[in-house]
This record gives structure tokens, sequence and C-alpha cells, in this order.
């Protein structure tokens, strides 16, 4: 019997291009694990929000998985900071659109997803499973923001759901401190897609494409959050030293095409120009790329870098290991996790532009070691990262939840949760 599932990812699009302003981590996490879960039987639904009115309303993915987007008021970009208050449109659309009292089970990704799925489970009982990507609790640490609703509804949906998939055992760790009684928590890291794979002669790709000396590599959304400024500051001070041999350089890729002068790769906001002041003919933007352009680009890198403020999993880190590329990240949340200090890369402090320089200096001038850590990185990658795997856990996990559930409709009133205005 083929299971249906219903992913719910109210502002991560699946098929969205990556690199843009809600295009990372989570749609990509989304995208391949509804391709993994269909090789073991399933029908995935992905209901999101339409984001891009260029597509279509509904849309085939892999053999059996579906997008299926809902306006919720407005076709068209809206920021997660907006979309709480759309949410019951949204829940009105996805009803009148889909029978979400049809799926065997769903999934949800982020909290305002939770919510919708919270709504669909005490409404038609289908019980629910849930991926946080981020938690406003690791947020307000790392920057300070303090969110109420979103630290409330969180709370609400961890202790309602039938069971929390978290990434990392750091996000376990954090979900426990931030909730008295959640859900059961399993820890099912996020896979990396077949395309990123370490390929031979990484100097003669670097030459290919036109370097001739150290490459450095960041990819991801130009915010300070993920860490920009930060590295733009660390790279200023490495070239004052003279801590880099000749010819080094910092790529970045990420940020919307519409923000970058591809020509000059440059940006062309004002707040990362003027972080970027001095170094224009060292650094270069080249926007949103392809996962198998960002595997090139991995496979060339003598180093790859995530500085992040905060990060839950750390999908880059995963990546760029895989394609056998030695990380140097930021020793917050699940990057703790992902990138194990001095086997596959270095851990620096975050926000901390200096220590973040020093580690620089250390692979680029140490050849042997930024070596043996990517071949290390790599390895690790495909014990740990491979969708195969991960999915046919995923696979387990859903078949235990279904196995306690013996009474719809009436089984699921013991957590009713809080009330989060809707």
């Amino acid at each position: 019997m083929k299971r249906r599932v219903l992913f719910i990812s109210d502002h991560g699009d699946p098929l969205a291009k990556l690199g843009g302003v809600q295009a990372g981590g989570q749609n990509n996490y989304v995208h391949q694990l509804a391709l993994a879960l269909e090789k073991h039987g399933y029908r995935i639904d992905v209901v999101t929000h339409w984001c891009d009115p260029n597509t279509p309303c509904i849309e085939m993915f892999g053999e059996r998985c579906r997008v299926i987007r809902i306006a919720a008021g407005y076709k068209g970009f809206v920021s997660k900071n907006e979309m709480y208050d759309r949410l019951p449109a949204f829940y009105k659309e996805m009803n009148r659109i889909l029978s979400p009292g049809s799926y065997d089970i769903i999934h949800t990704h982020y909290w305002l997803s939770g919510l919708l799925g919270k709504r669909v489970r005490n409404e038609y009982g289908v019980p629910l499973v849930h991926t946080s990507h981020s938690l406003g609790a690791a947020k307000e640490k790392a920057t300070g923001i303090k969110d109420e609703v979103r630290l409330e509804a969180e709370r609400d949906v961890l202790s309602s759901v039938e069971a929390i998939i978290a990434t990392t055992a750091n996000e376990r760790e954090l979900i426990h401190a931030f909730v008295a009684q959640p859900a059961p928590v399993s820890v099912l890291p996020i896979g990396v897609a077949s395309s990123f794979y370490m390929r031979p002669n990484r100097i003669q790709l670097r030459r290919q494409m036109g370097y001739n000396g150290p490459l450095i590599f960041f990819a991801g959304r130009l915010e300070e959050t993920k860490g920009v400024e930060t590295l733009l500051d660390a790279f200023r001070q490495l070239l004052a030293r003279e801590g880099a041999p000749e010819g080094t350089r910092l790529v970045l890729a990420g940020g919307q095409a519409e923000v970058i002068d591809l020509a000059k790769r440059l940006p062309l906001a004002e707040q990362v120009l003027s972080w970027l002041k001095g170094l224009e003919g060292r650094v270069e933007f080249i926007g949103p790329k392809s996962q198998a352009e960002l595997a090139e680009w991995f496979n060339a890198a003598t180093v790859t870098v995530v500085p992040s403020y905060y990060e839950s999993f750390g999908m880059v880190a995963a990546e760029a290991q895989a394609c056998g590329s030695p990380v140097i990240a930021s020793r917050v949340g699940g990057l703790q996790n992902v990138v194990h200090a001095g086997e596959t890369g270095l851990l620096v402090e975050p926000k901390n532009a200096e220590d973040l320089s020093l580690a620089l200096e250390v692979l680029l001038s140490n050849d042997l070691l930024a070596q043996r850590l990517g071949k290390q990185a790599a390895q690790m990658a495909q014990q740990d990262y491979r969708w195969s795997i991960i999915s046919e856990r995923m696979s387990a996990l859903y078949e235990e939840v279904l196995a306690h559930v013996t009474v719809r409709h009436t089984s699921f009133g013991y957590r009713s949760g809080r009330n989060t205005g809707w």
C-alpha cells in the first residue's frame, strides 16, 4: 500500500531556485526528502505559498511528487515575517484545493507550517511529524531579537505533534531546554544530493575556472545573519597582514540575481557594498547557482566558509564537505555537529572576524592540512549524509507513528496545545 504524505512548507517552495531571499536549506531539504521517500513507495504532495506568479499552481517533480501552490490572498513574494497573518487564508484555500483528511501523515516544515499542520491534525485526526529547520530560541541567542509570537507557537507545535525531527544532536538539546514536555525527538540529519561528490584534480578545475591562486568560497543568502560582513572583514584582515598567498580570491554565491551585477560580479545592495569597500578587486559575487554549479565551486574551492550567526543544521557545510572541501564554520548550533573540528574543518567564534581570518590563514598556508581535512570530510559525508539511508530512517519513523494511531478523529484530543490566535 502506497502511503500519501502531505508536506506543508509554507514559505519553502522545493522547486524555487536556491540562493534567493527565502530559497535555501529548507527548500532543498523538502525537495530531496520527497524524492528520496518516493523510492520507498510514498506519494508526496508539498503545499507551499505561491511566491512566484510565473509558476503553475500544480507542478510535478520526480515520479510521484507534486508541488501545490497556495496564493493565500496574494500571488507573489511574501516574507516570512508577513506569513503569520496569512495563515487563516492559507488554511482555507488549502482545504478547498486539497482533502487534508485523505493523507496518511502530515510532515510540517518550520513553525508557521507547524501551526497549519496542527490545525489539520485537530480537525481531521491525521498524525503530525514536524521539522523546525530553525528555532526562535536559537535566533534570539544569536541576534538578540525576541519574537514572542513565534516562541509561543513553537512551544505549542513542539508539544502537540506525534514526532519531532531534529537534524542535529545540538538541536535536540535546544528543544528539550526550550519546551517543558516536547513530543518524542528523533535525530535525522539532512542529506546531501548525489550531485555533491568529490572530484579529482581540484587545482586543475580551479585553473579551468580562471583562478591560479587559492579560492575561498561562500554560498548562501547575502545577509548579516549569514555572516557575510564578518567574512569580508576577515578577508580584509587576511590581506592586510599578507596572510594569503598571491592571487587568493574570495567568491560569494547566492543572493537574488536582481541585486547582483553579474557582468561586474559586484553586489548592488548598498549595505553589502559598504561591507565590501576596499576589496572590490579581490572579491566576486556570482549570484544564485544550481546544485550542479555549486558542486563545481565546492570542488574547486581551497576552503568553504560558513560564518553564520546561527544554523540549525548547516546544509552548505555538509554539501561542501561531500565535495571534499574543508570547511571553516562558526561554532554555533548544528554546525558544531556537521563540521568535526580538526577532522573535516575548523570551527571559529561567531561574529569574530579576527578568529576567522586566522583560521583562513592556517588552511591557505598549509595545503597538506587542507587536503587531509577535505578527504576526511568527503568520507564522513558519504557515511552520514546519504539520502537513501536518511529516507529509510524517516520511513521507519512514519510507520512507527502510524502504528500508534488506532482511532482517528478521537485519539488526538489529549494535547490540545495553546491557543495561537487563529
